[in-house]
């Protein structure tokens, strides 16, 4: 990487060429790097007025940023890897989802087979966004909620009575099969860009697009097998231990 220095004297083209998290994170201070890819950082951070330092800095945070692995999440409590899975869902939604669609509806392009994917992504992609908002809603008002109740339960909040009718009504297991029937959310995207290939000649707008577009379902299905392989089987060893003794309760009542 330059010093910062040369990166303030360097055009954004060079820049997000060099490392396409820069695009990311030109996004989060407002700006959109397609419309300034001839400009030099400097230029544009004086425009909105941002000390070049500071993107600079995010950009080494974002670079260093580092997610925790299956192994670290399996050794955490299941209230630690909801916090996590609701911290990723505002992610996803805040910052991911916006800096693509940001990118399929502004950026422009000469090649008409490009502009013609752009196109179909601009029809495509907004309902793609909203189920995927629909699917975040849904799993956090069951899946969450239910493992909230739980704990709840465990924690004596509620009669015994009531408690063995909420634990007897929508199990974990059920819940477990719905998210598993849950169709491959990027497919469509998938089939519309070829499995994202792109000719080493293709603008360096639509690189980083189809570049985050690959990170995006990455982190997507990452985050599917975090939500089958560990949430689950934690939230079912839950909910049968919590159903264990207050079935134990009832019993010695």
């Amino acid at each position: 990487m330059l010093d910062s220095k040369d990166i303030e004297k360097s055009r954004i083209r060079e820049l997000v060429s060099e490392n396409y998290v820069f695009a990311a994170v030109l996004h989060y201070f407002g700006i959109n790097f397609f419309l300034y890819e001839q400009n030099s950082l400097e230029e544009v951070c004086r425009k909105f007025k941002i000390n070049p330092q500071q993107l600079i800095d995010e950009l080494e945070r974002w670079a260093s940023r580092k997610e925790p692995s299956t192994e670290e999440l399996f050794l955490r409590p299941i209230e630690v890897l909801v916090s996590y899975l609701k911290r990723k869902h505002y992610f996803f939604v805040r910052q991911e989802l916006p800096f693509l669609s940001n990118m399929i509806s502004g950026i422009q392009v000469e090649n008409p087979v490009f502009a013609a994917i752009l196109a179909d992504m601009r029809m495509m992609f907004p309902l793609f966004v909203e189920d995927f908002i629909h699917h975040i809603h849904e799993e956090e008002t069951t899946l969450f909620q239910r493992i909230k109740l739980l704990h709840e339960i465990e924690e004596d909040e509620y009669r015994l009575v009531d408690a063995l009718q909420i634990l007897e009504k929508s199990p974990i297991s059920v819940l477990s099969h719905a998210h598993e029937a849950h169709d491959d959310e990027m497919e469509g995207i998938r089939r519309l860009t070829k499995d994202y290939e792109l000719p080493e000649t293709a603008p360096i707008s639509m690189k980083v697009l189809y570049h985050e577009l690959q990170v995006f379902e990455r982190e997507l299905s990452i985050h599917a097998q975090i939500e089958d392989q560990l949430l689950f089987p934690k939230a079912m060893e839950l909910e049968k231990e919590v159903l264990r003794r207050v079935r134990k309760k009832i019993l010695h009542n």
